[in-house]
């Protein structure tokens, strides 16, 4: 296997959880600042006060999404077994 098919399945893999990673991350960090401004207008500052709504907002977000991560997961994988023969070095 060539090094340059290392690197490409690999970048392809990091690109991918990023994209998939990313609603749930915007979510939760949506909501932490919502929370922190609420937080600081009322002088509240309790830390734990942004765990739940965090939790709810990804479990939500991971419900709406969950479809498409799915999908995607499985084209990407679906594509590395299509193309094993081509990633191994035959001799």
């Amino acid at each position: 296997m060539n090094e340059n098919i290392i690197i490409d399945i690999a970048r392809q893999a990091i690109l991918l959880v990023l994209k998939l990673a990313a609603p749930m991350l915007v979510v939760s960090l949506v909501i932490g600042l919502v929370v922190s401004v609420l937080q600081t207008v009322t002088s509240i500052q309790e830390q734990t006060l942004t765990f739940v709504p965090k939790l709810i907002g990804v479990f939500l977000t991971l419900m709406l999404f969950g479809n498409w991560i799915m999908t995607s997961i499985a084209e990407f994988t679906t594509e590395l077994i299509t193309n094993f023969s081509y990633y191994i070095d035959v001799l």
